[in-house]
């Protein structure tokens, strides 16, 4: 995580934002300067950042990718691997972050529970929705590993769906090295268009893929507000402190970040179709496209 310009970001607020927000993180988040795996200094800041937001009372979940360790689009794609095969593993290297991520939060005092959508008793608990929201209740951060337990979507479609699941507010979307969306992508384009702010439908249409485009349409029909920024060292607090860092999309109903008129639960969310931790719609994207990948 590196450090934010004060500039970047607009007025602090005292009072938290939202009361609870869904952290979507890719894997090569948690690399680093890295080429692969997961660097403990990179995962202690962002434990110490999140335990910090828990302790101001606000909910919060994490959707964490797997392209640190393994990619199932790319290993289908290179080896000639099954797809649905190549996405379970990448499902698997999932709960390796995940778990990776839960010792740290402990490590700075947050309580946390694993809930993965594939069955792994020894390690976490098998994902109910009632279940984490009651976590999330008692007061404690829930990592939702493994996607959403099937093959051929991404780990930005777990992170909509849980999000809706759980009643969040917004989706937190913490890139690695890009400070939002822009019109291209900025490490190819030197002129490439930071854009503050854009609606779901505008992201669609214009091919920006930030997030792919079945996780875009569930948080457009829905009205669930993404926020997205770079992954530096006290962003995701100013973001849930209701400062304008990165990139907001959102729809009528949902702008600036204000939670949307209908909860989940009215709205009947919950299908719960998968995820592939393994594809990648990061390499189709700007603002998040690049060297960052989603897992």
């Amino acid at each position: 995580m590196t450090a934010q310009p004060e500039t970047e970001t607009g007025p602090r607020s005292s009072v938290p934002a939202f009361r609870r927000v869904l952290l979507k993180l890719s894997g090569e988040a948690l690399m680093g300067e890295r080429e692969y795996g997961i660097d403990p200094g990179v995962t202690r800041a962002l434990a110490r950042e999140v335990a910090g937001i828990r302790g101001e009372g606000v909910d919060i979940g994490v959707v964490v990718g797997g392209g640190n360790f393994y990619r199932g689009l790319a290993a289908a794609a290179e080896s000639g691997m099954d797809r649905a095969t190549a996405d379970y593993a990448g499902m698997l290297a999932t709960l390796l972050n995940a778990l990776a991520l839960q010792d740290a939060l402990e490590r700075e005092g947050a309580d946390t529970r694993v809930l993965s959508a594939l069955e792994v008793s020894e390690v976490a608990e098998p994902y109910i929705r009632r279940r984490a929201i009651r976590h999330l209740e008692k007061g404690r951060v829930v990592i939702f590993a493994a996607g959403t337990g099937n093959p051929f979507f991404t780990t930005d479609t777990a992170a909509a769906l849980r999000a809706l699941e759980m009643g969040a507010d917004a989706i937190l979307m913490a890139k690695h090295g890009v400070k939002g969306v822009y019109d291209g992508d900025p490490r190819r384009v030197s002129d490439a268009e930071f854009l503050p702010r854009i609606t779901h439908l505008e992201a669609i249409e214009r091919g920006l893929k930030v997030m792919d485009t079945t996780a875009l349409s569930l948080c457009m029909d829905n009205r669930l507000t993404i926020h997205v920024f770079e992954l530096a060292e006290g962003n995701v607090a100013r973001v849930v402190n209701g400062e304008e860092v990165g990139t907001i999309i959102a729809t009528a109903g949902s702008a600036d970040g204000e939670p949307a008129d209908a909860r989940p639960e009215d709205r009947g969310a919950g299908s719960a179709d998968g995820e592939a931790a393994g594809a990648r719609p990061e390499d189709r994207a700007f603002g998040g496209a690049g060297p960052e990948r989603e897992g």
